[in-house]
Formats: C-alpha cells, structure tokens, sequence
C-alpha cells in the first residue's frame, strides 16, 4: 500500500518567494499521487494544450480503471497561456501541491525555459510533449529535472530545409519567425540547413500579436521568394496566411508544430489550402498502433486527437510505469532519476533520453492542408527518399 510518499519542495530563487514547506503526506490520506500537466490551456493557443490536457487525463483515467496500482492518481492543471511571463505560477502551483510527483509540460519553449529552473531546485521531472527549442537541454542551463519527450528544432528545422531543397527545389525561401523562444530557434536551424543546401534566404522577424501582416505579405511576394517558412504558432499564422493570400502570393509555404491544428485552418479559412506543415508527431488517427487509442480519445472527449495528445498519452504512461516500479515509496527525485534511465516502448515511438535529458530520435512527419482538413503526408526522410 503506497503512503508517505516523501516530496522535497522547491525555494524559488525568484522575487516573492515567500514560504518554504517541508517534508509531507501525499494527499489527504497519504494514497494519492498527482500527474500536473503544463500549458496553454486559456489564451491565445489553448487549442495545443487541450491536446495535450486530454491525453494525459486519458492515461491517468485509464490507469484509474484497470486498477493495478496501490494508488490513486490525480490529474492537476497547471495553465500558463504559453507565456513565459506566466510561467513561473503555473510551476509553483504544481511545486507547492505536495502530492505532485511529476509534469507533463511545459508545453512550449519559452515557458519550459522560464519554469525549469523552479523545479530543478524542486526535484520536480517535469517530461515536455512539445518544447522543442534546441538550447533547452544545454547542460549549461542546469536544467536537470527536464527530460524532452520529443525530436526538437534541429530535427524539425532541418526537415523543412530538406523538404524544401531537396523534394520542391526551391531557390529562394522567405524565413519568418515570431520572435519567440520557439520561432527563433526553429527559424536558426531551417536558416542553416537551407543555405547548406544553397538555397538563398530572406530572412525577417515579426513579434506575435502584430495587428497587421499586410506589410511583411507584400514583402513576401516582392521578395520573389518561390518558398516560404513561418516559424510560429496558429494564432499569428492565419492572419499571416490570409494576408498572403490577399497580396498574391503564389509560392509553397510551410509552418512547424506550433501551426499544426485545426484552428489554424477555422482562422484562416481558404487562405490555409496548401499550407505544408511539420511536426515531430504522427497522426494517431491514421496510423495503425494509435488507433484504439485514437477511438479512445473521441469516446471520452467527442473530439479527434489533435497535435500530441498521442504523445502526452504516452509521457503519462511512461511516468505511471515508473512509479510502479518504485513500489510504493515514490519521491520526486527518484521518479526523476527512474524516469531519466527508463525506456517506454509507447503507441507513438519508444522514449528514452540521453545524459542531458534530450530525446534520442530524429523522425519529424510531414502534413499538408487539403480541402479544408490536415492530412497526413508521412515522415520526411522517406517523403525525400
């Protein structure tokens, strides 16, 4: 029977930081655990992290129902909007509830850097889905309780340099980014690779929440760019998409992860028809090992998995398995360190991670929008042969 779950909590090295609390119970009557996930569940991109939400509370209920555990799980939120500024109390909420013993999250790369250095002093794993900014996992940055459950923008980058030079024989890209932690470091690497591949480069930055994209579209199309890549999220791409559209532009365009849901398509309208985008996840509708998981995810939520919720599923099943495996005396630090050694052999691909928490696998998929819908294309490398 698991109690007394020991839970060493965090002193924030940030200003306001009032209170440090000791050594406790998990829980009310010391037979629960909590599974916290972090992200953007209000704002502008909560649509991401509802994905990602409903994967993990579908891992945890199940875990629930089979009951071969000694122990309840919980589910707890943990909003941060996707903002970095807002980061900080979505980590302390999950620190200070002493029964959480692990994060699926931050969801996005500027909140995962603001937030790992709180619950690398709380001993706190916290298992990102999603944050794929390449410096995160620096060992400079210290950041050891954060393990990357997913190929990040060196990967995801260099597949849309490889897509474009190699598949469309483009001659002149337009590289936007949004100026985020997320849009910067995925713009670097697609700016690398592409000119390795000698591919001229026009390259910009415009900041998220710019209230017109008329200017930066008519730059597009004087560019005479054949291509284009916008490093940024959904909410941002749309208004983008529709102004390119309006100015004339003709050429390929592609976005990453951040641009890869259905509200991209519902904001855009028509002017997202053919958009590529990337994401270093699968379709868990279409492949054939996230199926069931896929008609699982409909029955519970009335909606389609979208962009990682097979991916969160699989985080939450990984950390589930490893406590298990500690047979009842689960402490975070330990949870981390189980979690940083393990292999999970998941619905979407096997987890595991290197000695700086990064995950070891290079896949990133390739979709394209047709006929008003997201349809999966396959994995780059293969697409290029």
């Amino acid at each position: 029977m698991l109690n007394k779950t020991l839970v060493r909590l965090a002193v924030p090295a940030v200003v306001g930081a009032l209170a440090l609390t000791g050594c406790s119970d998990s829980g009310s009557d010391g037979d629960t655990l909590k599974i916290a996930f972090q992200g953007p569940l209000s704002g502008d991109n909560v649509a991401l992290g509802e994905n990602m939400q409903n994967g993990v509370k579908l891992a945890i209920d199940q875990a629930n129902a089979k009951g071969d555990l000694d122990v309840k799980l919980e589910y707890v939120a943990a909003d941060d909007q996707g903002l970095p500024d807002k980061a900080t109390a979505a980590a302390q909420k999950a620190i200070d509830d002493e029964s959480v013993v692990a994060v699926v999250g931050p969801a996005f790369s500027g909140p995962t850097n603001t937030a790992s250095p709180l619950y690398t002093e709380a001993g706190l794993v916290t298992v990102s889905p999603s944050a794929t900014n390449p410096n995160l996992t620096d060992p400079k940055n210290g950041f050891e309780s954060l393990l990357r459950g997913v190929p990040n923008d060196s990967q995801q980058g260099a597949a849309m340099a490889t897509y474009y030079a190699k598949k469309l024989k483009a001659k002149k890209v337009y590289l936007l980014d949004d100026k985020t932690d997320y849009g910067t470091g995925l713009a670097a690497v697609a700016e690398k690779n592409l000119k390795a591949a000698g591919v001229q480069i026009v390259r910009k930055a415009v900041p998220q929440k710019t209230p017109d994209y008329s200017a930066t579209a008519k730059d597009v199309v004087n560019s005479k760019a054949d291509a284009l890549i916008y490093a940024g999220y959904y909410q941002d791409a749309a208004p983008f998409a529709k102004k390119l559209k309006e100015a004339g532009y003709k050429g390929a365009a592609i976005s990453g992860d951040g641009t890869n849901d259905v509200k991209f398509i519902e904001l855009a309208g028509d002017a997202s028809e053919n958009w590529f985008l990337t994401c270093p996840c699968t379709d868990a509708t279409v492949e054939a090992g996230t199926k069931k998981f896929a008609a699982d995810y409909q029955k519970a939520f009335n909606r389609a998995p979208g962009t990682y919720s097979a991916e969160a599923y699989d985080i939450t099943n990984m950390i589930i398995e490893q406590i298990k495996g500690l047979k009842g005396d689960v402490q975070r630090e330990a949870l981390r360190d189980a979690l940083a050694k393990a292999s999970y052999k998941g619905l979407t691909k096997t987890f595991s991670f290197d000695e700086n928490g990064e995950f070891k696998g290079t896949d990133v998929y390739l979709y394209q929008v047709k006929g008003g819908k997201i349809a999966y294309q396959g994995n780059v490398n293969e697409l290029v042969g």
